[in-house]
């Protein structure tokens, strides 16, 4: 698998962004010159908000977007703690379709899975890009340790999201989430991780070397991934 891991390494996050808003727009150009649209997800957090920037410059179709975070946090629309809430004031204006796989908050977090899952399954599939962000513990998507670990994991190859329950709940946003399983984001046509700093690196590269067996989600999650995997890097 690391065979086909390439990473890219920047001096600063700033020339990170537009590396890869840049590798961005070349995948959604591509997509919408194959068959008309393109369909990516998007991971949210503080990380890629300066690529967002970046990519919401670029010159493109966007009416012919669709956009989906990679991950929501179980909030209301509106929330800070909503992913596709700080997409989305990104990207509508831009003129492209941004979904939220949330659209209400509700203590039932299996069934917002559920109902985002139904709700992809009407999209064109696979995503044409996934855009993964990688936490200081490891974590990619909303793929947490918890009850729900090895179904996001190892579930049914049709299922592309579900709803989780982190345990323990981590606390920047300790609420449930609903995430895109594994088989939707290794499945998707490019693959692109973006982090920043020297620890979540290093928690990377170990996770990486487990492979399968790694500790960590972002290593279970690109165990045996049979795409490349580009990793953009800045400290």
């Amino acid at each position: 698998m690391s065979d086909e891991i390439e990473w890219w390494e920047y001096d600063d996050a700033a020339e990170m962004a537009d590396a890869v808003a840049g590798d961005i727009g070349f995948i959604i150009e591509s997509a919408i010159e194959a068959r008309g649209a393109a369909v990516i997800a998007l991971a949210g957090g503080k990380t890629p908000v300066p690529v967002y920037e970046k990519l919401a410059a670029t010159k493109l179709d966007w009416k012919r977007v669709t956009i989906i975070p990679t991950d929501e946090r179980i909030v209301p629309l509106g929330d800070a703690l909503s992913n596709v809430t700080m997409i989305g004031k990104t990207f509508l204006p831009k003129g492209a379709r941004v979904i939220p796989i949330v659209p209400k908050a509700t203590d039932d977090y299996k069934a917002a899975g559920r109902s985002a899952d139904a709700l992809m399954q009407d999209l064109h599939w696979p995503l044409d890009l996934c855009l993964l962000g990688v936490g200081g513990d490891g974590h990619t998507a909303s793929i947490f340790p918890g009850p729900d670990y090895d179904e996001a994991l190892n579930g049914p190859r049709e299922r592309r999201a579900l709803g989780v329950m982190p345990d323990p709940l981590p606390p920047e946003a300790p609420v449930a989430r609903v995430t895109l399983s594994r088989e939707g984001i290794v499945t998707a046509r490019a693959l692109m991780i973006a982090v920043t700093g020297g620890a979540k690196k290093k928690v990377i590269e170990q996770a990486i070397a487990k492979g399968a067996g790694s500790p960590w989600p972002i290593g279970r999650v690109l165990a045996d991934a049979e795409l490349p995997v580009d990793i953009h890097w800045a400290p």
